[in-house]
């Protein structure tokens, strides 16, 4: 019995410094932590689409967190650079994801700001990068013979249209993509004020 007791104690006190280390450290360390000068808030569309975003399960195959030039090649893939937490101030919840089946999105707004590219590439991926493994998103999207008025109407590249029909996108499908075109952290990391502080 009093052998018992010693093994729960330790492993009591073990879950404690685990738990003191892995969240409530970190936790200090970020709570208070205000958004970069360059950082803008979403908009209501912004925040529908990354409702559809997280939906869609966009999350288990796309990052949001490139790496520091010396820990990964992130950088040098053009993804830009590495996050800090102020990046994230406007992000309930954080969508970081953990796996790379797709590349990291944190800046795709920057790299492909396009709003066609962006819509033609969720209805079809593989009509723009023909090795994608990424699933279509047809629900997104309506046929029609016409477009009405005020739709947005997606070009796509030759033999990804259907034929006699228009591809048009969805409420659902704009949102999505005026969150992916607001994934742009190419602002500098630190402060302009911090930056002339540190020089001599």
């Amino acid at each position: 019995m009093h052998n018992e007791v010693k093994l729960i104690g330790g492993a009591m006190v073990m879950l404690a410094l685990s738990a003191s280390a892995l969240v409530v450290l970190p936790l200090l360390q970020v709570r208070h932590v205000e958004p970069l000068p360059g950082l803008k808030p979403y908009t209501s569309a912004e925040l529908r689409g990354r409702e559809v975003y997280i939906a869609n399960g966009c999350i288990y195959c796309h990052t949001q967190q490139p790496r520091a030039k010396s820990f990964a090649p992130d950088f040098s893939r053009g993804w830009g650079r590495a996050t800090v937490a102020g990046d994230y101030a406007y992000d309930q919840p954080h969508l970081l994801g953990t796996m790379r089946t797709g590349p990291d999105l944190m800046n795709i707004g920057v790299r492909q700001p396009s709003e066609q590219w962006q819509l033609g590439h969720l209805y079809q991926p593989r009509a723009y990068v023909p090795d994608s493994i990424m699933p279509s998103y047809p629900y997104l999207f309506e046929l029609k013979a016409k477009a009405d008025q005020g739709e947005i109407e997606v070009k796509l590249p030759p033999g990804a249209a259907p034929a006699g029909q228009v591809v048009v996108a969805r409420p659902d499908a704009i949102d999505l993509v005026r969150y992916l075109q607001a994934l742009d952290r190419s602002y500098p990391a630190v402060p302009a004020h911090e930056t002339k502080e540190a020089k001599p």
